[in-house]
């Protein structure tokens, strides 16, 4: 293994085999995939090394420009880490993290991890009470946030990121297998469900990516693009503790192409992680950006399955030494990431398995088969799921390619194999779909809509269509009596759900269609009554900003009229088309509004008003 360079980041999985890639441009990487599964070491001695080497160097840069030296995030953290324990954490428990993108996120994941306690991520824009949810489902008695006005479950006690305590408290010592973290995905039930991953599963995922070769041997500037909400982003800031710069990203950068470009551009960054949906929005000024960056961009493609005309456009970028694409596969289950592979050829895959990664793909006897589900096997398989003993043993299973008591993990993807031993992604053997990089349960909305006194049956589904791409879309018939208003349907989604499921059309049925088994035939179900064009009734738009933001709506969704008291979310809209609304008003119109005014303000009519009073202030 080729000598360390003094300024270069610490290898996170102790020593790599001689055999591992390295890469010889942003994008390279080897995909072969290796048996190593050797203990990795803790992120957080990665963490302490990049400390000790260069304390002045930058380890945040926010999105302001703001810059934290690795030194000052790690005294940040130490400091709220004893808070932290003076506040009554201990090892293994669970801490709530409400927090935006700021350099203090980064500084309070680094705290619990310090303070030996597992970070739970509870986004601030979330619906309170599915947050409640989350914090009585974990546990929580401890969240750190900047917001003191926002109230909590009794017995709750508020740490703010930059509280001190009397006295320091060195880093917790923990065991291999203590939470690292609990992220909330989509449940089936009606409740979102929590899936505990390891400080040794997250600290493994980073050293398979580097001896993978997918990480540089010099120091990167990595842009985090996802939500901390979602698994993705523990790829992206764990970063920070193998010496690596991470460059925060505000919510209206990510929703404005032109002004993201020249972040990245401004600050030199080289890895980006994107989902194909965002990637689509994004695709021509993050290529005008890269082509000035000296080693073009890294980017890490993940979240959804590439479409083959994406994919080709990408192999193409790669060629040119502009973007090089990395496609990424995994379930939260497994650590973010199970299968990699350079975006390369014409046809899309997911690659071979990392590292210690186990990809077993198996019919329905659960034999080897060429094609089938696949089944995921390794150090980086999760606990389970919180509180969910019966879904942990159902997804969870013995694992007959291990040593005794070793588990595999269902992920319900149907892949086949390939000649060169990667894989090739199939779709679903359930209902579980993702919605522009986002999973999501669509018994979830089920649930939610039923719970509902207005309503005597739901079912939730993807349309899929050619210009609005894939969009979510509930069906329900009205209880005895109950109005057929999906207005305060709407209220109720809005008040359980976060944006990202809460965004979709509502169709009221005299009945679901059934097919002869008598389960809802989804196919038979009718085009969503809300994306219909409008007829001759109806307000239309009035004034000048009204009649702006309707030919925005038109022009991105395709559509011929649209009236001043239509939804954008109704007809079709998602966060992603929400991005080229803004981006249409500021390029075509001059009218700039952060993205968020669309998720507030979904009615044309509500957000002129809104942006009305924004400009008057």
């Amino acid at each position: 293994m080729p000598a360390t360079p003094p300024d270069a980041p610490s290898p996170a999985g102790g020593t790599a085999t001689a055999a591992a890639p390295r890469p010889a441009a942003p994008g390279a990487a080897g995909t072969r995939p290796g048996p190593s599964s050797a203990p990795a070491r803790d992120l957080l001695h990665g963490f302490r090394a990049a400390v000790a080497r260069h304390p002045s160097r930058d380890a945040v840069v926010g999105a302001d420009g703001t810059t934290v030296g690795f030194g000052a995030l790690d005294g940040r953290a130490r400091r709220l880490a004893a808070a932290l324990v003076a506040a009554g954490v201990r090892p293994g428990q669970h801490v709530g993290v409400a927090l935006g993108r700021e350099p203090a996120l980064v500084a309070a994941l680094l705290a619990v991890w310090r303070a030996g306690a597992a970070y739970v991520p509870l986004d601030p824009a979330h619906p309170q009470g599915r947050l409640d949810d989350m914090v009585e489902d974990a546990g929580i008695q401890v969240v750190v946030t900047s917001d003191p006005a926002r109230n909590w479950p009794d017995g709750v006690r508020i740490v703010a990121p930059d509280e001190e305590a009397a006295f320091p408290v060195p880093d917790a010592e923990v065991p291999d297998d203590a939470p690292a973290y609990v992220i909330y995905t989509s449940g089936s039930t009606g409740r979102p469900k929590g899936v505990a991953v390891t400080r040794a599963a997250a600290a493994r995922l980073v050293a398979a990516l580097e001896e993978r070769g997918h990480y540089p041997d010099r120091p990167a500037r990595v842009a985090w693009n996802a939500s901390v909400s979602f698994d993705a982003s523990v790829q992206q800031w764990a970063r920070v503790c193998r010496g690596d710069t991470l460059l925060l990203i505000a919510e209206d950068q990510r929703a404005d192409p032109a002004a993201l470009a020249a972040h990245l551009l401004r600050e030199g960054a080289t890895d980006l992680d994107v989902t194909p949906s965002h990637w689509s929005v994004l695709r021509d000024r993050i290529v005008e950006a890269a082509e000035q960056l000296p080693d073009g961009l890294r980017m890490f493609v993940g979240g959804e399955a590439i479409p083959q005309p994406m994919w080709q456009d990408l192999a193409g970028l790669g060629d040119r030494g502009t973007v090089h694409a990395l496609n990424l596969y995994g379930p939260t289950e497994c650590t973010v990431d199970s299968t990699t592979c350079r975006v390369e050829g014409a046809e899309p895959h997911i690659g071979p398995p990392l590292p210690g990664v186990g990809a077993h793909v198996l019919d329905e006897r659960l034999r080897p088969a060429t094609e089938g589900e696949l089944y995921l096997t390794g150090p980086t398989v999760a606990l389970g799921y919180l509180r969910r003993t019966a879904l942990t043993a159902e997804r969870f299973t013995a694992s007959p390619f291990g040593p005794p008591g070793s588990r595999m993990y269902r992920t319900g993807d149907r892949v086949r194999r390939r000649a060169d031993g990667g894989l090739a992604y199939l779709g679903r053997v359930d209902h579980q779909v993702k919605v522009n990089g986002l999973r999501i349960e669509l018994g979830e909305i089920e649930a939610v809509l039923t719970d509902h006194p207005a309503v005597a049956a739901a079912v939730a589904v993807v349309r899929e269509d050619p210009r609005l791409g894939r969009a979510l879309a509930a069906y329900w018939v009205p209880a005895p009596g109950a109005d057929p208003d999906p207005e305060p349907l709407r209220r109720h989604l809005g008040s359980r759900l976060p944006a990202h499921m809460a965004q979709l059309s509502l169709t009221a049925l005299d009945g679901l269609p059934l097919g002869v088994g008598g389960k809802v035939d989804r196919t038979a179900l009718p085009e969503p009554a809300e994306r219909r064009e409008p007829g001759g009734s109806g307000a239309a738009p009035e004034g000048d900003l009204e009649t702006l933001i309707a030919g925005a709506w038109q022009s991105v969704l395709g559509r011929e009229r649209v009236l001043a008291t239509d939804d954008f979310f109704a007809l079709g809209g998602h966060s992603l088309l929400a991005l080229r609304v803004i981006a249409d008003l500021k390029k075509q119109r001059g009218v700039v509004i952060p993205t968020r005014m669309i998720y507030q303000h979904p009615q044309l009519r509500d957000l002129a008003r809104a942006i009305a009073d924004r400009s008057d202030h």
